[in-house]
Formats: structure tokens, C-alpha cells, sequence
């Protein structure tokens, strides 16, 4: 008989939901259960595409002997920690404090108050490698609580004080100036991996925001290695297994240094930024291949993870039929049976597919070789040989669409949308493509009709439902879409939608005593502590995109108490950033933002019309980070109250005219695409 989960809408709840543990979702009825029966409370949080979720749900969860000890002794609760980052930041921070790592799944032991006493991760099903198995930590623990009551209250008090302490804690504080991001980047730079890219060694993340630090520093001072760095990292990762060389999109993380074998799970931010990052390196090197795997990490978005009524999906597993990878990888028999004989023996070696493989006697596709080298082996062009990669590459994509597909979370999240509608309404403006414009519409009119309920936006959407109140990053993510796709469409009601967002934000998460932003809003149910997480971990911290957010919009929309707050919010972290700089790379854009005097571009002239496009290809065509677009048809006059960089700016000659302002003060303004160039040094 299925338990309480079979009512929930997260794909992670519902795997559980026929599990002989008797789960409660989070909530006040398994909080009350647990105060009537004084019970302690075991918090199980995961996430669908997890490995080890999976495998301690086989394991324990699914074992009649475990569920028994679990539902005899303890009020037993499920959390999907991408519906309750909430839930999910205060008790990994406690994980952390007591054990000194982290991870999923994550297994906390708490008070019926909330208050954890004793937490860890996986647990196996027998004792191994030092750990108690599942079953005695539940014995351990359940006697604990019975019969030494006076310990577990201290340590649940000890932790619940250092949690409290924490989220109120900041570092002193330095000056805002070009030297913090200089050492900052200076300090990214060294940590680099000059042989194989990217930051450190296995496992290797492929920390987009970090990266576009290096970006932006390269921008502003001329530093060539800076930018080397981070061409080489993101040439290694599209040429690596963690990039999915046949669907496009790429893999979580690579468990070793070389970007060879990933963690398989694909996540919606990843890609988002990473589609974002592809972009900016195509703008700075005019190099055709980050433009392919931007486009390819795009379409396999489109093809695989968007919902027909325009939201993007949230995962998809690393497993299928049980084992990791076996969606992806490939044995030379496998690819003879598909392919003539000579398209076999060029993509063998194109992708270095053996009879030993690199995978557990398989093959994850990469790319070793040159192109060029393979080509010459072949007797034929480097032209060529793309070509017959690409009809390859085709065959071979039916070919593995025959088989089992990896679980997919269907979800719909605000924030992460919020990511992937800023990279598509960004590369609608780089690639000039019309279909990525319409489908970034299409998913913020989706966020705006389905996730916002009574006035006030909601984390995730499933099954017709819209869940949970929204969180500092989902405002802050989607408000940062909206205002990215004002600046493809011109058209007011995003940069509307975007100033009401950031109207909200002010409202809810700002405490105007402490100078702060919080995770959850003020009329946020009561946790143990009010979470505020800065760190600019996987995807960006709310924080950080609020703080970018309002300084773009307090230029768009002259508001002053926008950048006020943002500035605020980096002085109080400006300590923080100079100590740490590797977990702030959104942040540091932010504050590269504020320290710059960003290009203020207006143009005005019928909206999609020929000339007027040429004119914003032109600006997309350079890498411009520091700067705002806006945009009108001369006769439209409620775009010019909204955005007063449009108001009293006409048009030259009848023709579609830019105009390049710098703190409000304009350059002469121009209908020559040369010109336009030349006015923000382009050229």
C-alpha cells in the first residue's frame, strides 16, 4: 500500500511512495505526529537524479527489516531538496558541522522541535569501511533519545545555537574597488589546471561563474592568460565524456581531472550556465566551435527537457535499467552494427571507441585527437571530416533514442528556469536566432501564468500544480530572465515583470536591520533558523543574483534604492569575497557591474525590422558584459516612461539609431553598424 508521498507532485517523493517506511512529506503533520508521540524526527533529503539516493532507497528503504526499526522508533520525513533549498541549507550545514563533509543522500536525526542531534550522509546496509551499518544507527539512535535524553538535547541545543550563529555571521569588512576583483581573479587564475582546464583536480566541476570572472578580468585589463585559461578549460570539457558528444548538453561533474568520465546526471543549471559561458568565449574569439556547443547544449534543452507548455525540466538521472551510464556509452560492436564499415572505423577513431573501453569495459564517447590529425589519417579535410561526423552522429542519436532512457525529473523550478530563460534570451541576441527568442516567451509567459499565485511566485510546478512559496533565488533568478529577455524583445512587459520581481524581493527577503538578504521570505513558515546561504555553489546563490539584478534594473529604471541595496549587500560581503573568492564567482560579476560605469544603450526604430537587428547584432557581436539594452519603436511612449534611457530620443534620418550613453551622458548617436562598433571600442 503506497504511504503519504503518493500524494506529492516532486518525482524524487513519488519514487518512494510504495516504500514499506511510513514517510511523511515535510510539514506540520509529521511535526505534530512527532510532539504528541515524542518521537525524534529521521530527515531523509535527496534528489532525483542522485546515485546513492537510489541505492540506499534499495538498500534500506526498501528492506522490510529496516522500514520496521524506522517507523517503530522514529517519525520518518522525505524532502526533495530542490522544492526545500530551505530545508536542504539549514540541515547540510549542520551535516557539515558535525561531520565535516556533505552530500546526498543526507540522513539527519532531529528533536520533534527541529533541532538536529545527530546527521551523515549514505549509510550502508552492513557495517563497511568504518560506518555502522543503517540498521545499528537506528538502534544506536532510538536508544539515545530513550534512555540518554540529557545528551541529545545538549548536542541538539549546541547545534541549533551554532546554525543560528552562522547565518548572521559575516567577515570584516574591505573596500569595493578594482584591486578585490584583481586578487580575486588573480586568485582564480592560479588555481587553474593548465594541462587538463578547469579549477583543482578530481573531481572536477566545471564552475561556469568562475570562469567568467576570468572573462570579464580579461576584458578590463588585456590579460591574455586569464583568457587562454578558460578557452582551453571549456575546449577540454566539449571535447571531454562529461559533454555528451552525440545529444549535446553536459554531465554534472567528471570524477577524474580530465573531463573523461562524469557523474552521468544532467542538470538544468549546469547547462544554463554553461550554454551562457560557450556564448561569451564565441564572443570574445569569434570561434566557431563554442558556438556549435553553446547551440548543441541548447537543443538538446529543447529537445529533451522543455515541457510542450514551455518550462524546462529539472534533471535527468545518471542510472537507467539500473546501471550508471548505460544510456551513454558504446562497444565497438555496438557502433559496427549501425554504421557502414568505413563510418565505423572514422568514428571509432574520432571518439577513441576500443575494445578495452574506458568504462567498465565500455566506451564513453571523446574526443582525444585533433580533428585535424584524424583527417590526415584518413586521407581526407578537416571540412570533410566534420561533415561525416555529423551524419554519424545522427545515426548513431536514433540508434541510442531505441534505448531505455535515464528517469527524468519532470519539475519545474522558478530558479532554474530563471537560468535557462536568461541563456536563451542571451543567445537569441549572440546566434541572431528567432527560435531561441520564441521559446524564452514562451517560458517566462509560462513562469508568469503558472508560478505566480495570488500575487506572489512559487518554487516548483508539476501536474498542474504550483508548490511552495518561492525562495530569494527564484525571484531573483527568474526577475534576472525577464530582464535578459526585455533586452532581445524590447518589449515593456518583461522589464515590468522584472521591476515587480525585484519590488518583491525588497519586500520579503530584505531585513532592513541586518543589511540582508534571506533564503526565505519573511512570512516563511518558522525553521530552526532563518537560512541565508551567499555561496555561489553549483548554480548561483539568490543572494548574488539579486544583487546583480537590481544593479541592472536600478539602471534601466533609474532606481536608486536598487542599487543602494546591491551595494549594501557587497560592502557587508566584501570581507567574504577577499577570503574566498572561488565561492562568489556570480557575486564578483556583480561587483565588477558596480564598479564599472557601464555602457547605457539605447535604440530606437521598429522593432524587428531589418536595420534595427543589425544594429543589436552589432552590440551582441562583441563581448560587452558591463552594459544595459534597451529599446522602443519611435512612437512608442509607454516604453519611454518606463525606461527613461529611451525618453526624448528620436530617430536619425528615419533610420534605426543607437545611441551609447555612459552615467546618462550619450555619445553622438549613430545609424552606422562601423560607428556603433567604435563607440564601445569593438571595433
Amino acid at each position: 500500500m503506497a504511504n503519504r508521498l503518493a500524494q506529492e507532485t516532486s518525482p524524487y517523493l513519488l519514487q518512494h511512495k510504495d516504500n514499506p517506511v511510513d514517510w511523511y512529506p515535510w510539514g506540520e503533520e509529521a511535526l505534530r505526529k512527532a510532539r504528541e508521540e515524542d518521537r525524534p524526527i529521521l530527515l531523509s533529503v535527496g534528489y532525483s537524479a542522485c546515485h546513492w539516493c537510489h541505492v540506499m532507497e534499495r538498500e534500506s528503504f526498501e528492506d522490510e527489516a529496516t522500514a520496521r526499526l524506522m517507523n517503530e522508533h522514529f517519525v520518518n520525513v522525505k524532502v526533495d531538496r530542490e522544492e526545500r533549498p530551505d530545508i536542504d541549507s539549514i540541515y547540510m550545514s549542520a551535516v557539515q558541522a558535525m561531520t565535516r563533509h556533505g552530500g546526498w543522500p543526507m540522513t539527519v536525526f532531529m528533536t520533534p522541535d527541529g533541532a538536529p542531534f545527530y546527521g551523515g550522509t549514505y549509510f550502508p546496509p552492513v557495517p563497511s569501511r568504518g560506518m555502522p551499518s543503517f540498521k545499528q544507527l537506528l538502534l544506536s539512535l532510538a536508544d539515545a533519545y530513550e534512555n540518554r535524553r540529557d545528551e541529545v538535547m545538549q548536542s541538539a541545543e549546541s547545534v541549533r545555537e551554532y546554525l543560528q550563529a552562522a547565518t548572521g555571521a559575516s567577515a570584516p569588512t574591505t573596500n569595493l574597488s578594482e584591486e578585490l576583483v584583481d586578487s580575486a581573479a588573480a586568485a582564480l587564475q592560479r588555481q587553474l589546471d593548465n594541462r587538463f582546464g578547469g579549477f583543482g583536480g578530481a573531481p572536477k566541476f566545471p564552475q561556469a561563474m568562475n570562469l567568467e570572472v576570468l572573462l570579464r578580468y580579461y576584458k578590463r585589463t588585456g590579460d591574455r592568460a586569464a583568457r587562454a585559461g578558460v578557452e582551453h578549460t571549456v575546449r577540454q570539457m566539449a571535447n571531454g565524456g562529461i559533454y555528451d558528444q552525440l545529444g549535446g548538453g553536459f554531465a554534472r561533474y567528471s570524477v577524474d581531472e580530465y573531463w573523461l568520465v562524469p557523474h552521468f546526471e544532467k542538470m538544468l543549471y549546469d547547462n544554463a550556465l554553461l550554454a551562457r559561458l560557450y556564448l561569451e568565449a564565441y564572443q570574445v574569439s569569434g570561434d566557431e566551435f563554442f558556438r556549435r556547443i553553446a547551440e548543441e547544449t541548447l537543443d538538446y534543452i529543447v529537445r529533451d527537457m522543455t515541457d510542450p507548455e514551455g518550462g524546462f525540466y529539472s534533471a535527468e538521472d545518471a542510472d537507467s535499467e539500473g546501471e550508471e551510464g548505460k544510456f551513454y556509452v558504446w562497444t565497438p560492436g555496438e557502433i559496427e552494427a549501425v554504421l557502414e564499415p568505413e563510418e565505423a572505423r572514422l568514428a571509432m577513431r574520432f571518439w577513441d571507441v576500443t575494445e578495452r573501453g574506458n568504462f567498465e569495459g565500455k566506451n564513453i564517447l571523446n574526443v582525444p585527437r585533433p580533428p585535424e590529425a584524424v583527417a590526415a589519417e584518413f586521407g581526407i579535410s578537416a571540412g570533410e571530416l566534420w561533415q561525416r561526423i555529423v551524419r554519424i552522429r545522427e545515426k548513431l542519436l536514433a540508434e541510442r533514442e531505441k534505448r531505455v532512457r535515464p528517469g527524468r525529473d519532470e519539475k519545474v523550478l522558478a530558479a532554474w528556469n530563471g537560468l535557462m530563460l536568461r541563456a536563451f534570451a542571451f543567445a537569441s541576441n549572440v546566434l541572431d536566432r528567432e527560435d531561441y527568442r520564441e521559446i524564452a516567451e514562451k517560458n517566462a509567459s509560462f513562469l508568469m501564468e503558472k508560478l505566480v499565485v495570488d500575487g506572489r511566485l512559487r518554487r516548483s510546478y508539476k501536474d498542474g500544480r504550483a508548490r511552495f512559496n518561492g525562495y530569494l533565488e527564484d525571484y531573483a533568478c527568474v526577475a534576472d530572465g525577464l530582464v535578459e529577455l526585455y533586452e532581445a524583445t524590447f518589449e515593456t512587459r518583461w522589464i515590468a515583470e522584472a521591476g515587480s520581481l525585484a519590488d518583491a524581493i525588497l519586500e520579503h527577503f530584505w531585513d532592513a536591520e541586518k543589511g540582508v538578504f534571506y533564503d526565505t521570505a519573511a512570512d516563511h513558515e518558522e525553521l530552526v533558523t532563518r537560512p541565508r546561504d551567499v555561496y555561489d555553489n553549483a548554480s548561483p546563490s539568490g543572494n548574488s543574483v539579486a544583487v546583480d539584478v537590481l544593479l541592472r534594473l536600478s539602471v534601466l529604471l533609474e532606481r536608486e534604492d536598487y542599487r543602494e541595496r546591491a551595494a549594501a549587500v557587497l560592502e557587508d560581503l566584501s570581507g567574504a569575497i577577499s577570503q574566498i573568492p572561488g565561492a562568489f564567482g556570480r557575486l564578483l560579476s556583480a561587483l565588477d557591474f558596480h564598479l564599472s560605469t557601464p555602457y547605457e544603450i539605447a535604440l530606437i526604430g521598429p522593432q524587428g525590422a531589418p536595420e534595427t537587428r543589425t544594429l543589436l547584432n552589432t552590440i551582441y557581436s562583441a563581448y560587452i558584459p558591463n552594459k544595459v539594452v534597451a529599446g522602443r519603436a519611435e512612437d512608442d511612449e509607454e516604453a519611454a516612461r518606463l525606461v527613461p534611457l529611451l525618453a526624448e530620443r528620436p530617430m536619425r534620418e528615419g533610420k534605426a539609431t543607437a545611441y551609447v550613453c555612459v552615467n546618462y551622458a550619450c555619445r553622438n548617436p549613430t545609424t552606422d553598424p562601423e560607428e556603433l562598433k567604435r563607440q564601445f571600442g569593438a571595433a
